[in-house]
């Protein structure tokens, strides 16, 4: 049997959006619900990726299909598609399954040549008219078509234009028009070698190839990228008899909402343009009427459109997006679909709904995206002042949009300075080839961070991520230079205090200042109610990344359940505390180390006690010390530097004696591979008294808060484990310490030991871990790295958003978990760890906590919960629940 190609509109309906796209699937339900739709026809989805994989032409079959469909659309109308007396007009549009706004290209006016403009003009009584369409179509044709450049059109057009005395497009006369019609033809000639076509048949072959070509247009592709959409759904045409908005005052066109797309109102919303066509209304070459001006000037036709408008949306029972034409008084309708709104604009809507009763509250929960809750969470450019800084050239690079949000202030090329200009009042934007551990000062003052180097899971980023702070990482086309205090870019150059903006949302670097919208998040009531609906909905707990009591406290008012990662080591990073840091390393006996020890001992145990308070009720996991020592040491290289110029200039004796204990020190700890060396539990049972005194620390401060009513639930977590005899003599070393502390201070507190999962053997042998661990959490980020054999901030700098870019990979699983092959490790890890002890407790607190996609995995193997940064508790809350539907509807989970 052949296949079916191409459907009329009244063939096909709203269920079959896959196969005749958005527009296609809403022409055709509404002209099965009796709704004044011209006649036409659908080529599929299907016939765009068939024409892709026959090499550029059309699948068997498909234009005999077309030109059945024609002639039904002929007979529908009573006109003839070329016939001179009475022509036929049609528009060759896009028509993806999702909306892709002005993304892929239309032809209207398809049909016109010399015999056909005639006929139009003595049939509509109205030459200017018809010769005002035929000049649509030239220029609309040789630009979407034939790649024309416009603006030899716009220049021809404009020209004209100015010689009229109102200087606009209903200005020009009848000759003007058929001037601009021969100008047109002879640029049309001049730029292509050919005649524009007289046939009307291969104006509309080539009109449907034009569309299908849009698909992988660079404008449509960027679109898919940045919205993940795939590439091999394709888009359909729809041919559609022509309505002219631009036959006179009684005509004309617009585009309306039927809600505020921007503020989510209940009142219609949109524009509308007298005696014109579509693109004048998009094109922005004259100023459309508020929608409401149409009810003043044609009372009757706004009646009519507003009840097709809220009939509309109560039988998609979502927000619509219409275009309409008024065609001599006779309202026309040629789409509806879903419209595109802002984030705050989709919640109200979703909420507002509910309680209208049109949808339920888990319809609610599905419709809104993850990525709305979080663009609600963080700070945003301007749109209006962004597209300004845009065409004005100031967009400097792009990176990778590491932490969302916007931030303008002056560029700082150090970590101290920073901190100094932003404590005197400034605000900062901090620039840096990377940033360390060291830099966390100087990032937490500034109010957003640019690096030249590293990855979503960069150090900057993770700290940005957790703090709120909008971060582009990556940005390798600038230049940093931190000795001369600036960076360059194309031979432009940005000084340290010049102003710099940075939207982390997009990845994009500004030159200057743009005006950002903050957002409150205690009064965004509608977001409040939505998150409620999901907290009925979802099973995982949504617990939260924090290593300080202000993160704990931000997070429990986001709705954290608990904290699934504090990271111990983020705390000996304060300048206070970095002599009695760097003693304990560089202590030559265990006696000498417990002496730094026993100086670090009471500012942690301060440390926990906050976190403690912070989050009375709920569940802390402590991670024991994690990094490398030599992130604590000062930097090899720069000692090297330092030791030379001491020896050569010998100005110094006792400085050098002391940098040359610190090199033997720095070079003792050296490794090739910091990440897989002496690091997480290796430290603990390299290094005696560290893990000791950490442990020490957190049950004295538990314990104490205990005393003064705090209900603590403290869970110590051992990193790093590869083999199950490194967890077992840490645990039992340190549950003696534990119980030795409890014992002196009098009271039990309620705690557990476990393990973090993060290296491929550690999951392997999760069966054996379980013996000695209480519970699980995954430590995604590393997985990934030691399962892939990537070095992720290497990976991410050098290819890996090449691989994602070229296919090799479908996205960076440092964003978003490699289900098929991590997931694989954290399944098989589960599983194996609940047949030795099947009440262990399993989450994760990875950078995937907080990727909606990876929450649906972890859903799905049955972790209890997910932790992830505080700014990121919301989009977890709702993606969790997002999870839980899908299930319960039977939904299946796209491997990764």
């Amino acid at each position: 049997m052949a296949t079916k190609w191409v459907y009329l509109f009244d063939e096909g309906n709203r269920d079959m959006r896959e196969l005749l796209g958005g527009k296609g699937a809403g022409l055709a339900e509404m002209t099965k619900a009796g709704l004044p739709v011209p006649p036409g026809f659908t080529v599929t989805t299907e016939a765009c990726l068939a024409y892709y994989s026959a090499g550029h032409t059309f699948p068997e079959g498909m234009w005999d299909q077309v030109l059945s469909a024609m002639k039904e659309t002929e007979k529908k109308t009573g006109k003839g598609f070329g016939d001179p007396k009475n022509p036929l007009l049609v528009s060759v549009r896009s028509g993806a399954r999702v909306s892709m706004p002005g993304m892929m290209d239309t032809v209207l006016n398809v049909g016109l040549n010399p015999e056909t403009v005639q006929g139009l003009a003595e049939l509509s009584g109205n030459e200017r008219f018809a010769y005002d369409s035929y000049r649509r179509l030239i220029s609309m044709f040789g630009r979407v078509v034939k790649d024309v450049p416009g603006e030899l059109f716009d220049e021809v057009f404009d020209a004209y234009r100015a010689r009229t005395e109102g200087g606009g497009d209903t200005d020009l006369t009848v000759d003007m028009l058929k001037e601009i019609v021969a100008e047109y033809k002879a640029i049309y000639k001049r730029e292509l070698g050919q005649d524009f076509p007289d046939d009307v048949y291969q104006q509309l072959s080539e009109a449907i190839e034009a569309v299908f070509m849009s698909w992988f247009g660079n404008k449509a592709v960027t679109y898919r990228r940045l919205n993940k959409l795939p590439d091999d759904w394709g888009t359909a045409v729809n041919v559609c008899t022509m309505v002219f908005g631009n036959m006179g005052e009684e005509s004309g066109t617009g585009v309306a909402f039927t809600r505020d797309p921007s503020t989510g109102e209940k009142h219609l919303f949109g524009e509308y343009l007298a005696n014109a066509q579509g693109e004048d209304v998009v094109a922005g070459t004259r100023t459309p009427l508020h929608i409401e001006e149409l009810q003043r000037a044609n009372p009757t036709i706004y009646s009519q459109f507003l009840e097709v408008a809220q009939g509309l949306e109560r039988h998609y029972r979502d927000m619509q997006d219409m275009e309409f034409t008024v065609e001599r008084g006779k309202l026309w309708m040629l789409q509806t679909r879903s419209g595109k709104r802002t984030a705050r604009a989709a919640i109200k809507i979703a909420v507002d709904m509910v309680n209208e009763g049109l949808i339920t509250k888990e319809e609610a929960v599905q419709r809104i995206e993850p990525s709305q809750v979080d663009a609600m969470l963080h700070p945003s450019f301007d749109q209006k002042a962004k597209d300004e800084a845009i065409s004005r050239g100031d967009l400097l690079a792009t990176g990778l949009n590491a932490s969302p949000g916007a931030a303008t202030g002056v560029a700082v090329f150090d970590s101290e300075r920073a901190m100094q200009r932003a404590q005197a009042g400034e605000d900062v934007v901090l620039v840096r080839p990377e940033t360390s551990p060291d830099d966390v000062g100087g990032m937490l003052t500034s109010r957003g961070v640019l690096t030249q180097h590293g990855g979503a899971t960069s150090h900057a980023a993770v700290v940005a991520r957790g703090n709120n702070l909008p971060c582009v990482a990556g940005a390798e086309d600038i230049s940093v230079d931190t000795e001369r205090r600036q960076f360059s870019v194309d031979g432009r150059v940005v000084k340290e205090g010049d102003l710099i903006s940075i939207d982390g949302t997009t990845g994009e670097v500004f030159v200057g200042a743009i005006p950002t919208i903050d957002v409150d998040f205690a009064r965004e009531q509608n977001l409040a109610t939505l998150l409620s609906w999901a907290d009925e909905i979802r099973r995982l707990g949504i617990y939260t990344n924090a290593d300080y009591p202000r993160d704990a406290k931000r997070a429990r008012e986001l709705g954290a359940e608990g904290i699934g990662l504090c990271r111990t080591e983020h705390m000996f990073f304060e300048e206070e505390r970095r002599p009695a840091v760097v003693g304990m390393i560089m202590a030559r006996t265990d006696e000498e180390r417990q002496k730094y020890l026993d100086e670090l001992l009471p500012l942690q145990r301060a440390d926990f006690e906050g976190i403690f308070e912070a989050m009375d009720g709920l569940p802390v996991t402590i991670r024991l010390i994690d990094p490398p020592m030599h992130e604590f040491l000062p930097d090899r290289e720069e000692l090297i530097e330092e030791v030379t110029r001491l020896r050569c200039t010998g100005e110094n004796p006792e400085l050098l004696a002391d940098r040359e204990r610190m090199l033997r020190v720095v070079e003792a700890h050296w490794e090739t591979n910091p990440m897989m060396g002496l690091r997480g539990c290796r430290v603990g049972l390299m290094m005696p008294g560290v893990t000791e005194m950490q442990t020490r620390a957190i049950f004295e401060a538990a314990c104490r808060q205990a005393k003064k009513g705090v209900d603590v639930h403290v869970e110590v977590m051992i990193p790093l484990v590869s083999h199950v005899n490194e967890l077992r003599i840490e645990r039992e070393a340190l549950e003696r310490v534990a119980k030795e502390v409890m014992a002196e201070e009098g009271i039990e507190v309620d705690y557990k030991f476990g393990t973090m999962i993060e290296t491929p053997r550690g999951a392997i042998t999760a069966g054996e871990l379980a013996k000695h661990a209480e519970f699980f959490s995954f430590g995604t980020n590393d997985l990934t790295q030691m399962s892939f054999g990537f070095s992720r901030d290497d990976a991410e700098g050098k290819f890996l958003l090449d691989y994602v870019e070229r296919g090799i990979l479908p996205q960076n699983p440092f964003q978003s978990l490699d289900q098929t092959g991590v997931g694989k490790l954290v399944a098989m890890a589960v599983k194996d760890g609940r047949e030795t002890r099947p009440d262990i407790e399993l989450g994760i607190c990875g950078e995937h906590g907080g990727d909606p996609d990876s929450i649906h995995f972890f859903h799905k193997v049955g972790l209890a919960y997910v932790s992830c940064s505080p700014f990121r508790v919301p989009v977890a809350r709702l993606a969790a629940a997002q999870a839980a539907i899908e299930e319960k509807q039977g939904a299946t989970f796209r491997d990764k």
